[in-house]
């Protein structure tokens, strides 16, 4: 990218947009005096806020570019993390959803207490705040760091990086999560934009018909179910990998769920989630038709995680391309932002406020904020070593894949079995973590093992589920009156039926779900 030459209108475009990030962030701001307003924007959020939050965070810049890359690489086969969303956020609407919100959880590992104990809260506290700064945070530091880079080639790479924490880090110490769910809106609208903008152009480009989108794939990379043998995604994979990861990002991560329970309502929660859900589905011509595509343009270039910026600097004009490149900061910037609070939400609330309960609200406040920037320096330490590693986003993938599993068994569990245990939540976390890590370094890094991540993510999820269910069986179950508002049952699902019958059709979440997984089993059927 060494000969690209952003016009002055492009990099006046960026740096406009981003002063106007900051004085959104500053303005919103102003006022907050308690945790729940910082974090939790007062619990106030409508469902478009909601909705564009979760699609804004999904959608970071190493989702723009190595999403593109490996559209470039392999086809539309990476199109199933994104469907797979819409059902899971289906799923998670109809089932999940009203658990979080009735009980006034303020973290997704408090959830764990009101079901099991503290020890299982603070475990996974701690596994979240070192996923978010090895993983996400640094990684959106990284990737942002890459696109700055097309704007200021002659900047080294570790300016770019502090440049990049500085931007997302300042605006969330100012303005909590209401700033984030503003901005987040705008930079969703935009993102979208920019995605179809760039895709008509590349396919009115090669030919502008459905046959030239076949003939620039890759050998089967017009197929969502590769064979089992395919090291990037076998078809099996979605079932063993791809669904679980699935429920570990949008139904347990805290970064995520951050979200749902800014809602003001349970309703809005949902019909938050369900608008995410359905956004996912055109991303398969905002982010991965385009790499796709971009085979038939360059068909020979060092690092397929290159062509997302080739198509914007090549096909973009003047102006535009300074607002797509701006649409790639703002969504490192989403991503960032909400790690960065979320992971600030997490320590102020499950470890400080639980370790000193008297600690005033400011103070809790004040502690918090200073969470956020201690944060921010710890994953743009680490952001530069990422570059160590050959392929970002399948390593990411890897390692969540290897790791969350106890998390996706521990919260499933708990919540549609009545019978399972504070030792065996427990007890599945503090094994599956380090054996999950170790199996990661052992097939990943070190070489000894040899299995398909997605296949090892089945295995380390049958693991969870033999260790959950052993010890669940060997202790004393909870007393159902204990728990009885933290659990699933028939009795729930029958009451929430009579109360619908008042309600019309076109409120009626039900409705929407039903229908979002029609229209996503129907969407794959070119592509099988």
């Amino acid at each position: 990218m060494e000969d690209v030459n952003v016009a002055t209108v492009d990099l006046l475009v960026v740096v406009a947009y981003v002063v106007g990030i900051l004085i959104v962030g500053f303005w919103v701001g102003r006022g907050h005096e308690t945790t729940d307003g910082y974090f939790l924007a007062g619990r106030r959020a409508v469902w478009p806020l909601i909705g564009f939050g979760l699609i804004a965070v999904n959608l970071s810049g190493t989702s723009y570019v190595g999403v593109a890359g490996a559209g470039y690489e392999e086809g539309v086969a990476v199109w199933n993390y994104e469907w797979m969303a819409a059902l899971v956020l289906a799923f998670f609407a109809l089932f999940i959803l009203p658990f979080y919100l009735q009980t006034k959880i303020s973290t997704a590992p408090e959830f764990l207490r009101k079901r099991y104990d503290r020890r299982s809260q603070t475990v996974f506290s701690v596994f979240t705040v070192f996923t978010a700064m090895f993983i996400d945070a640094s990684g959106a530091m990284f990737a942002g760091a890459i696109t700055l880079a097309v704007l200021f080639p002659e900047i080294p790479l570790g300016v770019l990086i502090v440049g990049m924490a500085l931007l997302g880090g300042i605006y969330v110490i100012m303005g909590g999560l209401r700033a984030v769910e503003i901005t987040d809106t705008v930079q969703g609208i935009l993102l979208l934009i920019a995605g179809g903008v760039l895709f008509f152009l590349v396919f009115n480009e090669i030919g502008g018909s459905w046959t030239d989108i076949e003939s620039a794939a890759p050998e089967g990379g017009m197929t969502i179910a590769p064979e089992s043998g395919n090291d990037f995604l076998p078809w099996p994979g979605i079932f063993t990998g791809v669904v679980w990861l699935g429920f570990y990002y949008w139904t347990t991560n805290h970064i995520a769920v951050q979200k749902i329970l800014s809602a003001r309502s349970v309703n809005h929660g949902r019909f938050g989630a369900l608008f995410a859900g359905l956004m996912q589905l055109p991303l398969l011509f905002l982010l991965v038709m385009p790499g796709l595509m971009g085979r038939e343009l360059y068909g020979d270039i060092d690092s397929p995680d290159q062509i997302w910026q080739m198509l914007v600097v090549d096909f973009l004009p003047t102006g535009v391309r300074g607002l797509v490149l701006a649409a790639l900061v703002a969504a490192l910037m989403s991503t960032l932002d909400s790690v960065l609070n979320g992971a600030a939400s997490l320590v102020t609330n499950d470890m400080i406020k639980v370790r000193w309960p008297r600690m005033s609200e400011r103070r809790l406040l004040v502690l918090g904020r200073l969470m956020v920037g201690v944060f921010m320096i710890v994953a743009a330490v680490w952001a530069p070593q990422i570059a160590e590693f050959p392929t970002i986003v399948e390593y990411f993938q890897s390692f969540l894949g290897a790791i969350t599993m106890p998390v996706v068994v521990v919260f499933l569990g708990g919540i549609f079995w009545h019978r399972a245990t504070a030792p065996a939540s427990f007890i599945t976390l503090v094994i599956g973590f380090p054996v999950g890590l170790a199996a990661f370094i052992a097939n990943e890094i070190v070489g000894v093992i040899d299995i398909q991540f997605l296949y090892l993510t089945g295995l380390m999820l049958a693991f969870s589920i033999a260790i959950f269910v052993s010890v669940t069986v060997a202790t004393e179950p909870p007393p159902r009156e204990h728990i009885r508002d933290v659990i699933w049952s028939r009795a729930t699902m029958r009451q929430e039926t009579h109360d619908l019958r008042e309600v019309p059709l076109w409120r009626n979440h039900r409705v929407y779900a039903v229908g979002l997984i029609i229209v996503t089993l129907l969407s794959l059927i070119p592509f099988l």
